[in-house]
């Protein structure tokens, strides 16, 4: 059987799936390549990460397709509706990034509030600004989560750990489940926006989740808040959010996702010493990523004996 892999993947899923015999096609860069539509047309599995767009005209395309593996948790780029009429199984990590990407967030909120950074450039450069960099601590501050699925629950934990008040807008909150045990403080998402010091979205891209933090949202949270966005750009309106900062209507934004990923150079949120932007890399450490790899080529064995067997 043949195995395209279209995205970059940690080596010990490669070797798991070479062991069992398949045949794997590795290219990092294919998801980006005219040649993607004739290389899935030979694949019996297909293994992506967040770029690729595996639609409904890809998996017609795919005839030979039993699996599809997804190197992390989001599936916005996968058209789940086309992969179930054909019974294509789609293998997730799961959690697996979870812890990940919570410490990301905890490092957004100690980067906003001391700039360690911008300090010892300053140094570097020659000064010694002492008074420049006399900030915030975050103890006694207010963490809110908008989505508290596993992420934010172990965000959450984290936070309240180092003496933040922590609330969280999910229904999850109220219905008995993992989240309700916790110290996270159920909450609205007009009481996250107004009384949160820094606010942290954890929510999946969908329909009603699309531009979710828009003007009027922006407008309700304090103007020494800090936006954090390490869930799908898309959840946060890029121009409003720009506007907000470039007015002072808002203190400053951590956005690990774009809507257009990577953005052209001219992107306006680029020129703005209040916004950091990373290259999606909240849940990118070594650790996640080889269990990410191992839990997803692990699921594609087992969908594709499963086939077999039927």
């Amino acid at each position: 059987m043949n195995i395209l892999v279209t995205e970059w993947n940690a080596p010990n899923g490669l070797e798991l799936l070479e062991k069992e015999g398949y045949h794997v096609r590795y290219d990092p860069g294919l998801w980006n390549s005219p040649e993607l539509g004739e290389a899935v047309k030979e694949a019996d599995a297909l293994i992506v990460r967040n770029q690729t767009r595996v639609t409904e005209a890809l998996i017609g395309t795919a005839s030979r397709l039993k699996a599809i593996g997804r190197l992390g948790a989001g599936l916005d780029n996968i058209d789940l509706d086309a992969a179930a009429c054909r019974k294509i199984p789609v293998v997730t990590a799961g959690s697996a990034n979870a812890s990940a990407v919570a410490e990301y967030v905890i490092a957004a909120i100690f980067h906003s509030a001391r700039r360690l950074g911008e300090a010892a450039s300053g140094v570097r450069s020659g000064g010694w600004p002492r008074q420049q960099f006399t900030l915030h601590e975050i103890g006694g501050k207010t963490l809110g989560l908008v989505g508290v699925g596993e992420i934010g629950r172990r965000t959450g934990a984290k936070a309240a750990a180092l003496g933040m008040n922590v609330l969280g807008c999910d229904p999850r909150l109220k219905d008995g489940g993992d989240a309700a045990n916790t110290e996270i403080i159920p909450a609205d998402l007009s009481r996250v926006l107004a009384e949160s010091d820094y606010v942290s979205l954890h929510v999946p891209l969908l329909p009603s989740t699309h531009g979710l933090i828009d003007a009027s949202a922006l407008n309700r949270m304090k103007p020494s808040a800090i936006l954090i966005n390490t869930s799908r750009g898309a959840v946060v309106d890029e121009d409003a959010l720009y506007e907000a900062l470039a007015a002072n209507r808002l203190a400053g934004a951590v956005l690990d996702v774009l809507s257009h990923e990577p953005p052209p150079e001219d992107h306006p949120l680029l020129a703005l010493p209040s916004c950091t932007v990373t290259p999606h890399i909240a849940g990118l450490t070594r650790e996640s990523q080889a269990q990410i790899s191992e839990i997803v080529s692990l699921g594609v064995i087992s969908a594709l004996r499963g086939q077999v067997n039927r």
